[in-house]
């Protein structure tokens, strides 16, 4: 699930580009991006290797000395007022790391990035991601619908994250049927056993 050397090895080498042009907003950004998530490495598994989602994660086992390194990048980046892809990315995994709890994660203003960055990047899968931060701060039904306009183009119908997201927005809104039918749609893409087994248990619990 995790190659914790290669991501070390990629902050590794993000340093170094930031050494090399320390004025390099996007540099920044990319830094503080890689910093901010593998924070998360250690409760991203449990102890068997299951997977845990962002949601259900032990927020005590994050490493609270990378979110600091990783904020104060993605500030500084920003301060320079040249926002590009990677300090937006980075600013959103900011939003989630100051959460104290799931409750206390700030969708709207999450949702308000993904909003710029599909500008910058409207990219399929950055629409996606923009939907289920919709959903979060709007509601399920709101997201659904978002994600209901990315499929009619049938440019992500074989990208499994698609219909796993519609599940969990579906489950979301109580209508267990269709998430269960998205469900086996995403595990039919996908190849990942880790992930498997996690689709498999939320496909169980309904």
């Amino acid at each position: 699930m995790i190659r914790r050397e290669l991501c070390a090895e990629a902050i590794r080498l993000g340093r170094v580009l930031c050494a090399i042009d320390p004025k390099d907003p996007e540099g920044l950004g990319l830094l503080a991006l890689m910093l901010l998530h593998d924070s998360r490495r250690l409760a991203r598994v449990d102890a068997a290797g299951a997977l845990v989602t962002l949601e259900e994660q032990d927020r005590s086992l994050w490493d609270r000395a990378q979110i600091d390194e990783g904020l104060t990048h993605v500030e500084a980046a920003l301060r320079m007022g040249r926002v590009g892809p990677y300090q937006l990315q980075a600013a959103i995994a900011a939003v989630h790391a100051e959460a104290a709890s799931p409750q206390e994660t700030d969708w709207q203003q999450i949702a308000a990035l993904y909003n710029v960055l599909a500008r910058v990047n409207p990219s399929p899968v950055v629409l996606l991601n923009r939907a289920v931060a919709v959903g979060m701060s709007e509601g399920p039904a709101r997201g659904l619908e978002l994600i209901g306009e990315l499929g009619s183009s049938g440019e992500l119908e074989r990208y499994h994250l698609l219909h796993a997201a519609r599940a969990d927005l579906l489950r979301r809104l109580g209508s267990f049927e269709a998430a269960a039918d998205a469900y086996r749609r995403a595990l039919a893409l996908m190849a990942n056993g880790v992930e498997r087994a996690y689709l498999e248990r939320r496909l169980a619990e309904l």
